[in-house]
């Protein structure tokens, strides 16, 4: 079969009639997509909430099944722990040294824009 000329096909097409769209389709569809409003909480932030509340549902547990003297010997194991994991000079002095490190590549090269017409990106 050889279809070269569609233009009976074409006219009948366009002779259909149409629908109208819905008076608010523009809109809606805006409202969705360009005009759709900020989430109220970044990803990083659920999770500190998160962790927030988990943290403070532990504490109200402890304190509920074992009372006050349980919970002062949890935070007591807790604070132990803390000065057993960064009382150490060595400990400190890598972790001062890393967070000096990382200011000084945020400051001197993160916050930096190229130079004009030195970047172009690939298409």
């Amino acid at each position: 079969m050889n279809y070269d000329s569609d233009d009976a096909l074409d006219r009948a097409l366009f002779a259909l009639p149409l629908e109208e769209p819905p008076a608010d389709l523009r809109a809606a569809i805006l409202t969705a997509t360009a005009f759709r409003p900020a989430p109220l909480f970044n990803p990083w932030e659920i999770v500190l909430l998160g962790t927030i509340v988990a943290i403070a549902l532990w504490l109200g547990a402890v304190i509920v099944m074992g009372g006050s003297n349980l919970f002062v010997e949890s935070v007591e194991k807790i604070g132990g722990l803390l000065n057993e994991a960064f009382g150490n000079l060595t400990t400190l002095a890598w972790i001062a040294a890393g967070g000096a490190t990382a200011l000084w590549l945020s400051i001197f090269t993160g916050f930096q824009s190229p130079a004009k017409g030195t970047f172009t990106p690939r298409r």
